[in-house]
């Protein structure tokens, strides 16, 4: 069953238009990443299902229209998002990073902080860290942690890997494998990182200058061959 669908969906900056006609779905408990070049409209798709640019066309979660909707009404139905580059409160703790996402969310506070600390331990170690005196991995974690705490039936990540290490990409890949295992919680990543993509989804999106080239399994993809060099280094 598709929990988050998109239909016929174009997303404008004053007068330009950033995304042209894009139409996914995805269904509960998958991981599906969206794959692309700097530019491509990847963030914009994702700022678009939250509320935050002008669009035409149709965004539904759980069958209920999200387009006319604010983003706070978003998260509390049920969109986490964790932006590209963190966007913490650099003077703040990571524990206070934490319980800001948890707005919509106080009554699972202690839950999602328990499943947030068993995902990423470094966040409980460091709690009363300022999170601008953090790495870029662990910021990265912090912002994943700061989505959960809205308790997300769909959580959007956006460039999980950008200027990490590849240890960290690896880390927060088995961190993201095991949350959807675990919990069955439905992940939609962006990526301009395709190997990165390629471990953890099992469905992608290409998407080029605002528009879905093609889709499929990395099986399917790869069969492509001018994906195939273009992407996939091939």
């Amino acid at each position: 069953m598709a929990l988050l669908e998109i239909e016929s969906l174009s997303a404008y900056y004053g007068m330009a238009r950033s995304l042209n006609n894009v139409s996914l779905s995805v269904n509960e408990g998958e991981i599906v990443a969206i794959i692309g070049p700097n530019g491509a409209g990847k963030s914009t798709l994702f700022d678009s299902i939250m509320g935050m640019t002008r669009t035409t066309g149709s965004i539904r979660l759980n069958g209920v229209e999200l387009t006319a909707m604010q983003p706070a009404d978003i998260v509390r139905l049920g969109v986490g998002y964790a932006p590209e580059r963190a966007h913490l409160f650099p003077y703040m703790s990571v524990r206070d990073n934490l319980l800001v996402g948890a707005y919509t969310a106080r009554g699972d506070i202690d839950g999602n902080l328990a499943l947030v600390h068993g995902l990423f331990p470094v966040l409980l170690e460091r709690r009363n860290q300022e999170t601008s005196t953090q790495s870029g991995g662990e910021r990265q974690m912090c912002s994943l942690g700061r989505a959960l705490m809205t308790s997300p039936k769909v959580l959007l990540v956006d460039e999980p890997t950008i200027g990490l290490a590849p240890k960290i990409c690896n880390d927060i890949a088995a961190a993201l494998r095991k949350l959807n295992r675990e919990t069955g919680l439905t992940i939609v990543i962006t990526e301009q990182n395709v190997n990165f993509a390629m471990t953890l989804a099992g469905y992608l999106h290409v998407l080029e200058t605002g528009e879905i080239r093609t889709r499929g399994t990395v099986a399917e993809l790869q069969s492509d061959e001018e994906l195939n060099r273009a992407y996939f280094g091939q």
